[in-house]
């Protein structure tokens, strides 16, 4: 099989925000020590840190013991929980501050990030428990109803969440947004097979994600905590949107993903975004395309949020 053509796929403005982030984070990243790519990591998220918007507040605090920064714009309405990308080895409160300030402007709903551990000083289900910790704290703290959110690792820590959350908290959670989520995908076919050297993340980067994140243990990976698409059961789900890059190894997670839960009779729906690349919500300030990619994220909370779903 040919390699993609890049050049043609990727455009002009993505290609200058991949080379303004691979500037500060090197593609090869993830053969740095866990220090340096946590420090180029955080230097890589200032560089694209935008202005938080005016009438956004927020405020550390815990919910579940776990550290969480909560955004508000002043209405009471629906809460999202948003869980931040990263492979479970960097980010935290700071990484995705603007997105999350952003996305409560934008929706109008309070938005609380969640700071689990990373690894490898934390490993699976270390990550994962934290994730439900802070669930079930806000959920106990606060009203209303929640959609769960994240990106990346993130979004496979949110989905592991709604799976979890059934049969054990009825009735909160009205949906989730999936933004290029890991979610445990067979790596032998479609994206991860065609993608697998895609600008941004490659397969040889997954490999490396998974392997510190399990800390070396093969057991996890049939645990639906680690690798939703490998649950036995994906009936009972909150409806589901899903935004991923065409340019990526995980993009076929969303249509697997989609699959599962329409064949269980539950509503998916997947949106596969021709020409970004993973980590694209970084470039939505300097790429039509980006922008347009984060409006379908806004766009997907601001609906589950209100019980709406305009995909049929």
């Amino acid at each position: 099989m040919s390699a993609p053509d890049y050049a043609a796929l990727i455009d002009a403005e993505t290609w200058a925000y991949i080379a303004r982030l691979d500037a500060a984070y090197p593609p090869d990243s993830v053969e740095m020590s866990i220090a340096d790519q946590r420090a180029a990591y955080d230097i890589m998220c200032r560089v694209f840190h935008a202005q938080r918007p005016a009438g956004v507040t927020s405020q550390d605090v815990d919910f579940g013991g776990v550290a969480c920064r909560h955004y508000t714009s002043g209405d009471v309405g629906p809460t999202v929980i948003y869980y931040h990308g990263g492979g479970f080895v960097v980010g935290g409160l700071e990484s995705h501050d603007d997105i999350c300030a952003e996305l409560c402007a934008r929706t109008g709903f309070d938005v609380i990030s969640v700071d689990y551990a990373l690894a490898p000083e934390t490993v699976f289900p270390g990550c994962f428990n934290d994730a439900w910790s802070a669930f079930v704290g806000i959920t106990a703290a606060r009203s209303g109803v929640v959609v769960l959110c994240g990106d990346s690792a993130g979004g496979n820590l949110a989905a592991a969440v709604a799976h979890h959350a059934r049969g054990r908290v009825a009735g909160r959670i009205v949906g989730q947004v999936l933004i290029y989520p890991g979610l445990g995908g067979d790596q032998s076919q479609g994206s991860y097979v065609t993608h697998a050297e895609a600008p941004q993340l490659t397969v040889t980067d997954l490999d490396f994600y998974r392997e510190v994140r399990s800390g070396g243990d093969a057991s996890h990976e049939n645990d639906p905590r680690f690798a939703p698409l490998k649950d036995s059961d994906f009936s009972g789900l909150p409806p589901t949107v899903l935004i991923t890059a065409e340019c990526d190894p995980l993009a076929s997670d969303g249509g697997a993903y989609r699959d599962a839960l329409l064949s269980a009779g539950g509503q998916a729906v997947w949106f596969n975004e021709a020409g970004m690349v993973h980590a694209c919500l970084r470039a939505r300030n300097m790429s039509a395309r980006a922008a347009g990619f984060f409006d379908r994220v806004v766009g997907g909370v601001a609906a589950l949020g209100k019980g709406d779903w305009p995909y049929a």
